[in-house]
């Protein structure tokens, strides 16, 4: 195939040759290749500024990121071929790794396919396109998908922000066979129903895993306080590995209620309960109530979704943790999680650090952690390197 030729401007080629994908619109030479030619969606031949090939690129000339690679060779435009070759990359990766087919099937640029994300729930499917490129192939991903993994149903939930950017509008529909409300999920033991249709992202949120597997560790026996719980993801884990106590705590009444029915899946109903409301309105009301648990972990969705809300997004991090610490017994385990890739691990670190001096506590770090292999790191793309949680024990010396 033909494809419209994108020429970079002299040494923009450098990251690309270091393995990064994207290509910003200030590193295309406008005078010879005007962005303003190339349709959104549309496969471009990447070049040097002296004319090498450097591969092929989705384009979107009206976004800041106005190309992403998907091929390093001009040989192999981005179509079905290409994306059962990458979807069977990524799967021998996953059955390398988990031995139930639950997991994150496909995480956009780690895996070769920038802008797209599959999360696997057995014989379900629930896909994410957060680019034009992969926007205007979405019929072969359901193709190459239906091909690869033979699913029961695939459903594309593209109601989620992160399409803004590429100016892309927001629709849930099942485009493959059939797609139940909820599907179910097992993770370290534990069964969940995911509400795949009207929940967060995909419905679940696989990268905590190991995360959730290590809190186990901890909790038998013990009092457990799980905030921003969502649907039970680190509660019902808990209380299946023998936790006296479970409270779950979110903002959402269907989160709630996914918790009390995942509760029962698992046969732990008699030692979870839930709290709605905003998460620093109840840990404030518990701690008036002088409430103390032996475990709370702090899981916020990304308080830092911009570089612009840096200051602000840090501070929200230092009262959670403040919060969680002052709900703690005098010896007890906080669990501080973040999802923001603009907070550095070591801030997080430094967060917990700062919070248990304010409060006069002795802060020992007994373990860390970060996504699961279902969320591979490109190692060009700090970007993908997001997740982080501390295992913090916080005592009075």
């Amino acid at each position: 195939m033909s494809l419209p030729v994108l020429i970079l401007k002299s040494q923009a080629d450098r990251r690309l040759k270091l393995g990064h994908l994207w290509i910003y619109s200030n590193e295309v030479d406008v005078e010879r290749s005007p962005l303003k030619t190339f349709e959104a969606g549309a496969q471009a031949l990447v070049t040097s500024h002296s004319g090498k090939p450097l591969g092929i690129a989705v384009m979107n000339p009206n976004a800041l990121i106005c190309g992403r690679l998907v091929s390093r060779s001009e040989k192999y435009p981005l179509n079905k071929s290409l994306l059962v070759h990458r979807i069977n990359q990524s799967l021998a990766l996953r059955e390398r790794t988990f031995d139930q087919p639950y997991y994150r099937l496909i995480f956009g640029d780690a895996d070769l396919l920038p802008g797209l994300v599959v999360d696997r729930f057995g014989d379900y499917l629930v896909v994410q396109i957060a680019s034009a490129g992969m926007e205007k192939v979405k019929d072969e991903i359901v193709e190459a998908l239906v091909q690869t993994l033979k699913p029961r149903g695939i459903l594309l939930s593209n109601d989620h922000s992160a399409r803004a950017l590429e100016a892309l509008s927001e629709y849930v529909e099942v485009a493959y066979g059939e797609v139940p409300e909820q599907v179910e999920l097992v993770e370290n033991h534990t069964r969940f129903l995911a509400p795949v249709h009207g929940g967060q992202k995909t419905g679940w949120f696989y990268d905590h895993r190991i995360n959730r597997a290590q809190l186990q560790a901890y909790v038998k026996g013990k009092r457990v306080l799980d905030v921003f719980s969502y649907i039970g993801g680190w509660g019902i884990q808990a209380a299946q590995s023998g936790a006296r106590e479970v409270v779950c705590v979110d903002a959402s009444e269907a989160a709630l209620d996914g918790v009390e029915r995942n509760a029962e899946l698992n046969g732990v109903s008699e030692r979870v309960s839930t709290i709605q409301g905003k998460a620093i309105e109840v840990m404030k009301h518990l701690i008036a109530q002088d409430e103390h648990f032996d475990v709370v972990v702090l899981d916020p969705p990304a308080f830092i979704k911009r570089r612009k809300d840096q200051k602000s997004g840090e501070a929200a991090y230092r009262h959670v943790n403040e919060l969680g610490m002052r709900l703690l017994g005098r010896d007890g385990l906080l669990v501080s999680a973040s999802c923001s890739m603009h907070l550095h691990r070591d801030t997080l670190l430094d967060i917990v650090r700062g919070a248990g001096r304010h409060l006069d506590r002795h802060v020992q770090i007994i373990g860390q952690g970060g996504q699961g292999p279902d969320h591979p790191v490109h190692p060009a793309i700090p970007e993908t390197d997001y997740l982080k949680a501390i295992f913090a024990r916080v005592y009075l010396p």
